[in-house]
């Protein structure tokens, strides 16, 4: 078996209530960079970045209103890291035109030297589908013809071509082109549509809170998929962990967040690893940017060594 890979969501680009840490809410950019940099020196496979393009009144104060452009942020610290994979997690593609998001996510792959992972996910925000004149109610089959668009936009032809009920394009050349041959293509979502897209279409599947009693089942499912309809590629599964720490803490972390000796936390994180899944999304408690960059040095240095 392959080794457990470890990813994180990065703080501050996106500030909602359910994770968002109280010092966050005056950081910024300069922060972004440093922590980008402690990721990608302690050996994390990929950071990630949100997508909302405009959060409705009715769902600021639990959503807040920041969540940060993902092209713009992720091609910002690729220029600032040197190895660690960049990941939109995830972006609602169906609120653009392919051709848009390929120009935007092909240019970051170029400019990244092939470190893009595109996550992509159908959205939940009714109010940002109507003010873009998007179909809400039908934004699962717009993400799967726009996951078929971007596949043929992302791929290696100067002059994609694509001929759909939605989108329709030929003969509009894009450069440059990615520098990956194929752009991984993760599909976020926990739902039995998002799981069957995520087997169906999908280079990976992001669930999107799925505890770890859940997991086994979702995995089986999407496997069997595949299997049904001859998938034979290999499709990277993840899970999202509890929150961690590392150490005991002197403060109160809640309850669910899974702390202790390093020994500890790597035992119960290879669970995951045993139940099928390929990488791990992890998120630290912290008062501080560094305190987290310190936790993120501990998990790299006596924690990832342990998860294999």
């Amino acid at each position: 078996m392959s080794r457990l890979a470890y990813g994180i969501q990065l703080p501050v680009q996106s500030q909602s209530t359910l994770y968002a840490e109280g010092w966050e809410a005056a950081a910024g950019a300069a922060d972004l960079v440093e922590i980008a940099r402690a990721v990608d020196r302690a050996g994390f496979d990929y950071l990630a970045c949100c997508d909302h393009v405009a959060v409705p009144r009715r769902l600021a104060p639990a959503m807040s209103t920041v969540w940060y452009d993902p092209v713009a942020t992720l091609a910002h610290l690729a220029a600032v890291t040197e190895r660690v994979r960049l990941l939109s997690h995830v972006a609602v593609v169906g609120l653009r035109h392919p051709l848009l998001s390929a120009k935007q996510y092909a240019t970051l792959d170029h400019l990244s030297a092939g470190r893009l992972i595109l996550g992509v996910g159908a959205g939940h925000v009714r109010e940002e589908f109507e003010v873009l004149q998007v179909d809400f109610e039908r934004r699962g089959a717009v993400l799967d013809e726009a996951i078929d668009a971007l596949r043929a936009a992302l791929g290696p032809e100067e002059f994609p071509e694509h001929h759909g009920k939605l989108y329709d394009f030929a003969d509009l050349g894009q450069r440059p082109r990615p520098a990956q041959e194929r752009v991984p293509v993760w599909i976020g979502g926990s739902s039995p549509a998002a799981v069957r897209r995520a087997a169906l279409k999908g280079d990976g599947w992001l669930p999107q809170g799925d505890p770890r009693d859940r997991l086994p089942a979702q995995i089986a499912r999407l496997r069997q998929l595949r299997e049904e309809h001859g998938i034979e590629a290999p499709c990277t599964i993840g899970a999202i962990t509890e929150p961690l720490y590392v150490g005991r803490a002197d403060w109160h972390i809640g309850r669910r967040t899974l702390a202790g000796a390093p020994e500890e936390i790597a035992e119960s994180l290879r669970a995951y690893r045993a139940m099928g899944v390929h990488q791990i999304q992890v998120r630290f408690r912290s008062r501080s940017r560094v305190e987290l960059i310190d936790q993120i040095d501990a998990f790299g240095a006596e924690i990832a060594p342990r998860l294999d």
